[in-house]
């Protein structure tokens, strides 16, 4: 199964959970349901909603929730990412104008607020401790990785255990909680439902990791953001996490002072020939795809069916995105 063809399986319930996440829009503050607007058309690959309308289908659940829930989802990434361009100083968003470039941070932070509140608000009526739980539990985790990530910013000495810590709290959370609802609403026995939530966390996590060798690979008009955007943030992920352990230290000390005192494009070419002579994008990689290959596995206690199979497929689509 492509991936093309999920989506495609999918297109009418994705076009609903896009809706509901317009009315979550909805308020009496003008720039409230402008703002909105901006972000649904700017596109997005609606991936998280998906997960869990597939989880949902695995599990044996057809019903309206899913969507409502799906569309809880959504708006909680979608709060998270109005919260975090602001956070970065973004230039871009999916290749277009980030909302702050255009309302100011105090209006878009404010409008990320309400729409947590309004996504929690609906949630609170489902009446499901469960669901509630796995909801908050994920925001706070999101949070946390992205206070953790801010406190790492210009440090060459994080670890691949800390950076691991931050992309599963910041990416993978909010997607394992997307998969652990289409198990609850299935009323899954405990051990699915943790299989399913497994297979999220080591999706997600595997996603943010190819997402951060995209950074510094792919074409600048597909990635919808300037490239080494994360080097001139200071943000250290696996690629230079992997250098710094293998690099001579007179190569080090050169990185080094990239990370510390900013970066050009003849920098950005530099790290880029230090990563192809010690081979660190492909070992980047290859940890993409031992965790691609966990979550997979995480499925064997599921039998084969359409939703297992597309589960398999948009893992696999985590990683043909840094191809």
């Amino acid at each position: 199964m492509e991936v093309q063809e999920v989506f495609r399986l999918y297109e009418s319930e994705l076009k609903s959970v896009e809706n509901r996440v317009k009315d979550l829009f909805k308020s009496i503050a003008p720039p409230v349901p402008l703002i909105g607007r901006h972000l649904i058309e700017s596109g997005g690959k609606r991936l998280r909603p998906l997960l869990l309308l597939l989880s949902a289908d695995l599990s044996g659940y057809k019903g309206e929730d899913r969507l409502e829930l799906a569309s809880i989802i959504e708006s909680i990434h979608t709060a998270s990412l109005l919260h975090d361009d602001v956070v970065d100083g973004a230039e871009k968003r999916r290749g277009k104008l980030p909302a702050h470039s255009i309302w100011g941070n105090q209006i878009v932070i404010l409008v990320g607020d309400f729409l947590y509140a309004n996504a929690l608000r609906l949630a609170v009526m489902y009446k499901n401790q469960k669901i509630m739980e796995t909801l908050s539990t994920a925001t706070t985790r999101m949070t946390e990785g992205e206070i953790l990530q801010l406190s790492k910013i210009g440090d060459p000495d994080i670890t691949e255990e800390e950076y691991l810590n931050i992309i599963s709290a910041k990416t993978g959370a909010l997607i394992s909680a997307a998969c652990r609802i289409g198990a609850i609403l299935g009323s899954l026995p405990e051990d699915k439902e943790n299989a399913l939530s497994y297979y999220g966390m080591k999706t997600g996590t595997s996603f943010q990791m190819a997402d951060d060798i995209l950074d510094y690979i792919a074409e600048e008009g597909k990635l919808g953001k300037h490239l080494g955007k994360d080097l001139k943030e200071g943000k250290i992920t696996l690629p230079m996490i992997y250098l710094l352990k293998v690099a001579s230290d007179k190569e080090s000390d050169e990185v080094k002072k990239i990370i510390n005192d900013g970066f050009n494009q003849d920098d950005l070419k530099r790290v880029k020939e230090l990563f192809k002579k010690h081979d660190v994008l492909r070992l980047s990689l290859q940890k993409a795809r031992n965790l691609i290959a966990d979550a997979k596995a995480e499925l064997e206690v599921f039998p084969d069916s359409p939703a297992r199979e597309a589960l398999f497929t948009l893992a696999d689509y985590v990683l043909s995105r840094s191809k």
